[in-house]
């Protein structure tokens, strides 16, 4: 399917709905896999005035697959304060502007969350385009969220070992199923500190998500180190 018929299939399938101007739509972009991205974020990535987002490259290149070409406002966890000026002003001109962080739903980890906060305050709408979230995608595969336990999304933990440490010896006592975040840089250090502060507790490792060398493995933290190292 080429970008004009996958514009078409999106504006037939999303295009009956009311998409006001001066509003800004959180868009969730695929966390690999290109396919997952939904038709009506196609349709509203082409409706759009502009589109914010934490990479311009990333973000260029995901507009150009899908034949797209919109004026593009680098905001990012550095400028984020500053760049949602630039995206309000717009808004007080009735715009319509999306923001996209590089993968998955904005303002979850990635930024977006003060823009978010900022296009409120000054009354603007903020619409939010569900779609691919590595949070949910990990969750649905580790089978550990069991009745009403629930879970709890804890993202990335702190550098410093010493207070990795600290804030592991207070999650180890939650019941509920945690979502951790870490860099592949700093995975093996996560791992010991997993295997000292909840050595029986059943982790699930999830790499590559959605995409070709996809790897989802569930073990005790206790054998996740020898695991790393044998892989």
């Amino acid at each position: 399917m080429n970008a004009s018929s996958i514009q078409q299939a999106a504006a037939e399938a999303a295009g009956a709905q009311q998409y006001p101007k001066g509003a800004l739509y959180v868009v969730a972009t695929p966390i690999g896999n290109l396919a997952d991205l939904t038709l009506r974020a196609v349709h509203v990535l082409g409706l759009v005035d502009a589109v914010a987002c934490e990479d311009t490259r990333v973000s260029g290149g995901l507009l150009r697959h899908l034949g797209l070409d919109k004026p593009l406002l680098a905001l990012h966890e550095h400028n984020e304060a500053q760049a949602a000026q630039a995206v309000l002003a717009r808004l007080a001109q009735g715009e319509r502007v999306a923001y996209v962080s590089d993968a998955g739903t904005p303002a979850v980890s990635d930024p977006g969350a003060r823009l978010v906060a900022a296009a409120r305050a000054a009354g603007h709408r903020v619409l939010p385009l569900p779609g691919a979230s590595s949070v949910t995608t990990a969750l649905s595969v580790a089978g550990d969220v069991q009745g009403g336990g629930g879970f709890a999304f804890v993202g990335f933990l702190a550098a410093k070992a010493s207070e990795r440490q600290a804030q592991l010896r207070a999650l180890a006592a939650r019941p509920e199923t945690l979502v951790l975040f870490e860099a592949p840089h700093r995975i093996e250090a996560l791992a010991a500190a997993l295997a000292a502060a909840m050595p029986a507790r059943p982790v699930t490792l999830c790499r590559e998500l959605t995409k070709q060398f996809e790897s989802i493995e569930t073990l005790p933290a206790e054998a996740l180190p020898a695991w790393l190292d044998a892989d």
